[in-house]
C-alpha cells in the first residue's frame, strides 16, 4: 500500500522547509517519491533529494489543477508502478485549489487499489492569515477549508494574542483540522507527523483505558471479586462500583454490537454514545501550573459531568510546556515536551461541554 500525502500552501509559506524536515526526521526509513508541480517556485534542490534516496517525477504539463484528468492521474499510477513507494508526497503549485487536488488523488486511488490518500496538509504563514484571507479570497480559503491539518509557519514572529487571533480566523473556516501552532524548530518531525496523521488525544486516551479495562477483566478472572475490588485500582474511593460501570460503558462505546445484560447498568436501554463521550480541544493558549491545578480540582466537583479521565499537554506562560493527567480525585501535573499545539481531552458521562470550555478559558 502506498500512502499519498498532499502538502499544499501559498508561495513562500514554507512547504519546502516542511518537506525537508519531514524527510529528515519523520520518513527516514520509507521509500518515498516526491511529485512536484512547480509554478514559478524554486524547486527543492535535486542534490539534496538524491542524497535522501528520493526520486523526483516532474509533471509534464502545467499545474495540477489545470491537468487534473489526464497527466496527473497517469503520473501517479506510473510512479506507483515504477517505484512501489511507501509514500508519495505531492507538492501542488502554490496557486492550486487543494479541493481539486484531493479529488484528483481520490479518483486515481479508486482505480489503483494500492494507492491510498493518507493526508492533505496546508502550510500557512501565521503572520499573513488575515491579509491573505482578505486579498486572495476563495483560493486561499479553499486551501484552509479543505485541509485535514494546517501547519502554521513563522508563529514565533507573532505575539500570543495575534497567534490566538490567527487560529480563531482559521477555525472559523475549518473547525475540524489539527492546527500546528508551535514553532517548527521546537518540534521533531515525528510530532508534526502526529498532527498530519491525526492521532487524537481522545484516541490515545481511549486506547489506554481499553487496555486497562482488559487487564482488569483478566484480573477478575483470576481473583474473587471482593478481593480484587480495591487491590487493582490505584484510586481507592467509594465511587469504585460506579467507576467500574463507566469502564464498561466505555467498552460499549467501542463495541456497539454486544448488548449489556446487567439490569442495573446505567447504559441499559441506551445507545452507548449517549452515556459516554469525549470532549477535546486544541489551542495555542498559554496556561500556568497553578491554573491547571485549579481546573483539575474543579473537575472533581461534579459540575462538569461525571469525569473519568482528562489528559493534556499545553503551553505554559513561561514558554515551558505543561502535561497533566487526571483520574477522579487524583491528578498529576508535570513539565512536558512541546507538542504541535496545546491539546486537551476530557472523557466521561453527561459532559457539560460549554462549561468545560469556560473552565479552560477556551
Amino acid at each position: 500500500m502506498t500512502k499519498i500525502d498532499i502538502i499544499s500552501g501559498f508561495l513562500g509559506a514554507g512547504k519546502t522547509t516542511l518537506i525537508k524536515k519531514l524527510l529528515a526526521e519523520a520518513y527516514q526509513r520509507e521509500k518515498l517519491v516526491l511529485i512536484e508541480n512547480e509554478f514559478g517556485e524554486i524547486s527543492i534542490d535535486g542534490g539534496f533529494l538524491k542524497e535522501s534516496g528520493v526520486q523526483i517525477s516532474e509533471m509534464s504539463s502545467g499545474c495540477i489543477c489545470c491537468s487534473l484528468v489526464g497527466d496527473f492521474n497517469q503520473a501517479l499510477k506510473d510512479v506507483a508502478e515504477q517505484f512501489h513507494p511507501d509514500r508519495i508526497l505531492i507538492e501542488p503549485s502554490g496557486v492550486g485549489k487543494l479541493s481539486d487536488v484531493i479529488v484528483a488523488v481520490e479518483n486515481t486511488a479508486a482505480e489503483a487499489p494500492d494507492l491510498k490518500l493518507n493526508s492533505f496538509v496546508t502550510v500557512a504563514d501565521a503572520s499573513k492569515v488575515k491579509v491573505y484571507m482578505k486579498n486572495f479570497g476563495e483560493f486561499y480559503n479553499n486551501q484552509i477549508e479543505s485541509a485535514g491539518t494546517i501547519v502554521l509557519s513563522r508563529t514565533q514572529k507573532l505575539s500570543q494574542e495575534k497567534l490566538e487571533s490567527a487560529v480563531a480566523m482559521l477555525r472559523e473556516k475549518n473547525p475540524e483540522a489539527a492546527i500546528l501552532t508551535t514553532p517548527w524548530d521546537e518540534l521533531d518531525g515525528k510530532t508534526i507527523l502526529t498532527a498530519i496523521e491525526k492521532v487524537s488525544l481522545a484516541e490515545e486516551l481511549l486506547a489506554k483505558m481499553r487496555a486497562e479495562h482488559e487487564a482488569e477483566e483478566a484480573e477478575h478472572a483470576h481473583h474473587h471479586h471482593d478481593h480484587d475490588e480495591h487491590e487493582h485500582h490505584h484510586h481507592d474511593h467509594d465511587e469504585h462500583e460506579h467507576h467500574h460501570h463507566d469502564h464498561d460503558e466505555h467498552e460499549h462505546h467501542h463495541h456497539h454490537d454486544h448488548e449489556c445484560d446487567d439490569p442495573h447498568c446505567s447504559c441499559h436501554h441506551h445507545h452507548a454514545d449517549e452515556v459516554f463521550t469525549s470532549w477535546g480541544k486544541e489551542t495555542p493558549k498559554a496556561f500556568t501550573q497553578a491554573g491547571i491545578e485549579k481546573i483539575l480540582g474543579a473537575l472533581d466537583s461534579g459540575e462538569y459531568g461525571s469525569i473519568l479521565r482528562a489528559k493534556g499537554i499545553v503551553n505554559g506562560e513561561d514558554g515551558k510546556w505543561i502535561e497533566f493527567d487526571y483520574v477522579p480525585e487524583e491528578h498529576e501535573i508535570r513539565s512536558g515536551h512541546p507538542d504541535y499545539t496545546g491539546r486537551l481531552c476530557v472523557i466521561g458521562a453527561e459532559l457539560k461541554e460549554d462549561k468545560l470550555s469556560e473552565l479552560f478559558g477556551l
